[in-house]
């Protein structure tokens, strides 16, 4: 069986500042904690399919800089297939600069810098690899002419997309058309349907006006709340996990990795489901981005506790 998951998308370097406070315009203030971590939620969901088991390509454009250096290296070491990574020798890598104060408020700069130029004609040079794939997984911070010239060639070949809304975009209907499973939460659904979700059942409502403008499947994800699936065949609302949260950062993108195994695994979307959210529920039990992604066999032991229940 073909398990293979393609990811398109972006890789960032999160550098981090710690401090009591974030400096004003024209302020310096001394001291704080430095660190950086990987990011971009691309990069964040190849590492959460990889580290669920799955047999995951990475498709990204890096610069040759330090930060795009390390990054390779990071997806290398965790069994990420990076061949079809472009190195870019004239942009930097995506950059993300971030100040967080004492009380966990934060102000972010992002320099998507290598990440706006992984263009259409990039993705047609890598026709085959995204033709042999089980399952295709995308999300919005690469150029959306390449999000659609992904999706015409995985259609092509009736190759299941699933496609994170984020961050939160109109998208055109000729490309929902040919979106196999969609993945919003409560803010990118209104942003693509009109309809507020402020509840579940807004939510469902919002599910089936994605159906209507051609997705065959939308997830829309409720953080604490659970997940709701519509289909045309059913509707079915998954109650979360009860854990202990300290971090929500990259629950999303753990969700959608973890899905996009199960799927290329031959799960059905209800299992799928329960699989991404055990392991999304992980996540926010540690803190950052790829460091609070569980393995196959974490997620797999809270399974097993029972911990999880159908409404």
């Amino acid at each position: 069986m073909n398990n293979s998951i393609v990811v398109i998308g972006s890789s960032n370097t999160d550098m981090i500042l710690k401090m009591k406070e974030i400096p004003r315009p024209g302020e310096t203030i001394i001291g704080g904690t430095f660190f950086t971590a990987q990011g971009g939620k691309g990069a964040n969901q190849a590492v959460a399919a990889a580290k669920c088991g799955g047999k995951v390509s990475f498709i990204a454009k890096i610069g040759t800089d330090v930060f795009g250096d390390n990054a390779v290296q990071g997806y290398k070491e965790i069994g990420i297939d990076v061949k079809n990574i472009i190195r870019d020798k004239d942009t930097a890598s995506g950059i993300a600069l971030i100040f967080v104060d004492g009380k966990g408020e934060n102000a972010i700069g992002v320099a998507s810098g290598s990440n706006a130029l992984l263009l259409p004609k990039d993705i047609h040079c890598v026709r085959d690899s995204i033709s042999s794939a089980s399952v295709l997984l995308m999300q919005l911070e690469i150029p959306l002419d390449s999000i659609i010239a992904a999706a015409d060639i995985a259609h092509e070949k009736h190759i299941r997309i699933i496609l994170n809304p984020a961050p939160s975009q109109h998208l055109p209907d000729h490309l929902l058309s040919k979106i196999s499973i969609i993945t919003p939460n409560e803010t990118e659904a209104e942003q693509l349907t009109g309809i507020r979700v402020l509840n579940m059942d807004d939510a469902l409502n919002a599910g089936e006006a994605l159906l209507k403008k051609g997705v065959k499947c939308a997830i829309i994800t409720l953080g604490s709340k659970g997940a709701i699936v519509v289909t045309k065949e059913f509707f079915e609302v998954f109650s979360p996990f009860k854990v202990d949260a300290i971090d929500t950062t990259a629950a999303g993108d753990t969700f959608n990795g973890a899905l996009a195994v199960e799927l290329a695994n031959g799960s059905d979307i209800r299992d799928a489901v329960r699989f991404a959210s055990a392991a999304a529920a992980i996540s926010v039990t540690r803190l950052g981005a790829q460091s609070s992604v569980p393995n196959r066999n974490e997620v797999e032991q809270l399974l097993s506790e029972q911990l999880f229940q159908v409404d």
